[in-house]
Parts: structure tokens; sequence; C-alpha cells
């Protein structure tokens, strides 16, 4: 019985992920990274992923309206979840290292958790603005 329940959030993760897994993809065509290069690609993906993410839980938590159940494991676990790769990130930084770059590869590793912790707080304080410029105006 339980696992009835749960099936539609198990199908809306799986649904956001993959569109998302497709955003990223579409990204990398769109803004390729030289071999080589510095992966700024997935540093921006995570980044705004990370963002948006930011900007969604404050919508959905944070507002009198009560979303859709289903809309916050769609976008946040799963669209979010399939649009960042950290894992991808992680596989930069190595290769970024065993090219003989530490300097590049630690600044990435750094760069991509602190870009990814300030695009959350980011997200987070300009929702909550939007929401507090949007409660002053209803």
């Amino acid at each position: 019985m339980r696992l009835r329940k749960e099936l539609p959030v198990v199908a809306v993760v799986a649904a956001g992920g993959a569109l998302g897994a497709v955003a990223r993809y579409a990204a990398s065509l769109a803004w390729p990274t030289p071999a080589g290069a510095f992966p700024w690609t997935i540093l921006t993906v995570n980044a705004s992923g990370c963002a948006v993410l930011g900007v969604l839980m404050v919508l959905l938590t944070e507002t009198t309206t009560a979303p859709h159940p289903l809309l916050r494991p769609f976008l946040g676990t799963g669209f979010c979840g399939g649009f960042t790769t950290f894992s991808t990130a992680n596989l930069d930084t190595q290769s970024l290292l065993s090219a003989g770059d530490p300097t590049r590869g630690l600044l990435y590793l750094g760069g991509t958790l602190l870009t990814a912790l300030a695009a959350v707080a980011a997200g987070v304080t300009a929702a909550r603005a939007l929401v507090r410029a949007r409660g002053r105006h209803a």
C-alpha cells in the first residue's frame, strides 16, 4: 500500500530529473568545454541550478498558498537534481589535477563549492525579497 502512495512522487522526480538532465546536456552542447580548458559550463550549470533551487524552496515553502504536493519533488529533487551535476564537477577537478594543473584544479573545486553556496543564498534572498514586496503591494 505504501509503495502505491509513493509512486506519484517517484514518477515526478524521475520526470523532473530527466528534464533537468536534458537541460544540462543542452547547456554542454551550446557551451562545450574544450579538453584541458577550465570547465565554466558545469560551474555555471551548478551555480544556476543552486540559485533556482533557493528560489523554489522559498516560493514553495514560505508563501501563503499551498503548492501542489508533487511540485517540490518535481522541480527541486527532480529538475534541479538532474540539472546540477556535482559528480561531473568532481571529475573535472580530477582531470585538472591529473593534467598537472593543481592550481586550477583546487580553484575549481573550492570555487564550485563557494559559488554553489552563494547561489543558493542569493536565490533565497531574492525570493524572500520578492515575496515581501508582493505582500506589501497586495
